[in-house]
């Protein structure tokens, strides 16, 4: 692909981490590798009263130490020159005119992509006073980044008052999952491959775990983390994307609305949870000091005895011919015992076996979104020798070395999206508002829940109470089969 849109992109919040971190350095690749319009400027906004040159020797020393590949001193130097800088505080409406002037005075400039990395009580104003200014016609997209809200009231009044602005084409709610190439792979194996399809329902498939795991704590996040919490950091979002693209029908195209609409069908098809099955199919856990490590409340800026979750398990159940009867089991934690984010497909035993050994392990299918990107396989071989004994064994497929060419990070794939209009790989209104909607029996009882979380030492998998979640069904986590 190579992108002819000319842009102006226009980072507010340009000063923070998501952007030295995340933004330019993406926007650096994609300059390397050719798929920005030769004349796309980058324009920073944030409240630090910096010139161009403060702003650039900022980037130099906080954004380019995050490339680790494709680095040259004559390729940054170009990159450099895209970059611009202003002072824009989001609160202060004066600010925007001086804004809009410096956009609409590129006159070649064919869209206009404005990244709001602010937090989401400025999503409003900040879009009021764009609109004031005339930044907001039908050549201007806005990128809303995540967390849309704390609950499903606040992300329907921030949808709401952003709306009065924009119109939905132009909104780009964005879950930087969804720019995985893996994720996106997925697709790719169930429906081009013939052999997968028929074999993707409950006739064959026995349950699916979803898994989001991560080894650092919360690190200097304590403050924010507290009032966040596992369940609206990670699973109203990126495992929420990641049961949608497993579990989702065929759309009719790859066209956004039509990839979107199968996403929103599987949501509203989900088993709404109750007060009762939260108790019985939710489980809160907490990390707890091992190993030399810190325990959650023992990490800095976090208030004694807090009851935040840093690890969420689900048994979720979706309602429809296709999955009626499969457990979908849904967990993300901190301080786990490896950083893993994978898709398992458990299937069905045989009704009977003639080789020994075969009832111990039904195939897997297991789809690895990171730290690698493989498909691998379980089937039953037989061991060498005269008896008649299987064992599993893993078909792999590494799609880093067997798929070869530069892989793409999340951000820069959606960055790119973006420039060229593609919604398909962001967040509808409905289907964000949809998953809101299905965690809010969760929050709700959590709030009114004085038991703590289950405990978990630090570097392990887990609280034991997230296994005994599946071994009602029979049934045990990936790592433990």
């Amino acid at each position: 692909m190579n992108t002819q849109t000319n842009f102006d992109m226009v980072l507010f919040g340009a000063t923070g981490d998501l952007a030295m971190r995340k933004l330019l350095p993406c926007l650096y690749q994609a300059h390397v590798a050719g798929l920005l319009h030769p004349e796309g400027r980058i324009l920073g906004v944030s409240r630090s009263e910096l010139d161009g040159a403060g702003f650039l020797a900022k980037v130099e020393s906080n954004a380019k130490i995050h490339i680790k590949q494709n680095f040259s001193d004559s390729q940054w130097a170009s990159f450099i020159k895209r970059i611009d800088y202003l002072t824009v505080d989001v609160t202060r409406a004066e600010h925007f005119e001086a804004l809009g002037e410096k956009v609409k005075a590129r006159r070649q400039t064919e869209n206009v992509v404005v990244y709001l990395s602010t937090a989401p009580k400025f999503f409003a104003q900040a879009c009021e006073n764009l609109a004031k200014v005339g930044l907001n016609a039908d050549n201007v997209r806005v990128v809303l980044e995540k967390p849309l809200g704390t609950d499903l009231q606040s992300s329907q009044q921030i949808n709401t008052d952003v709306a009065k602005y924009f119109k939905e084409e132009q909104i780009y709610r964005i879950d930087h999952y969804l720019g995985k190439e893996s994720l996106q792979n997925l697709l790719a194996l169930r429906f081009a491959n013939i052999m997968f399809e028929p074999l993707w329902n409950n006739k064959y498939i026995a349950s699916v775990q979803l898994t989001i795991a991560e080894q650092l704590g919360v690190e200097e996040r304590g403050e924010f983390y507290d009032i966040t919490g596992a369940l609206r950091d990670m699973v109203q979002n990126h495992l929420m994307q990641m049961l949608c693209m497993t579990a989702m029908e065929r759309p009719a195209s790859l066209d956004a609305d039509a990839v979107r609409d199968e996403k929103v069908k599987v949501i509203k098809s989900l088993k709404p949870l109750t007060v009762e099955s939260v108790n019985e199919n939710v489980i809160r856990g907490q990390y707890t000091a091992a190993e030399g490590m810190n325990g959650y409340l023992q990490e800095t800026d976090v208030p004694a005895g807090s009851f935040t979750e840093t690890y969420v398990a689900i048994k979720a159940e979706i309602e429809n011919e296709r999955w009626a009867g499969v457990p979908f089991y849904l967990r993300t934690g901190k301080r786990m015992a490896g950083k893993v984010a994978e898709i398992v497909l458990n299937f069905r035993d045989l009704d009977s076996h003639i080789f020994d050994g075969s009832q111990t392990a039904p195939n897997r299918l297991v789809i690895e979104l990171q730290p690698s990107e493989s498909v691998r396989l379980y089937t039953q071989v037989k061991t060498p020798g005269a008896g008649n004994n299987v064992e599993p064994t893993a078909l792999s497929v590494d799609m880093g070395k067997e798929i070869p060419g530069r892989r793409q990070e999340a951000y820069e794939r959606l960055l790119l999206d973006v420039i060229n209009g593609k919604l398909a790989l962001f967040n509808r209104r409905d289907e964000l508002e949809a998953a809101w909607e299905y965690v809010m029996p969760i929050l709700e009882n959590w709030a009114e829940n004085t038991q703590a979380p289950h405990g978990y030492p630090a570097h392990s998998w887990g609280p034991e109470a997230a296994r005994e979640l599946l071994a009602r069904d029979g049934n045990r986590w990936h790592e433990e089969q």
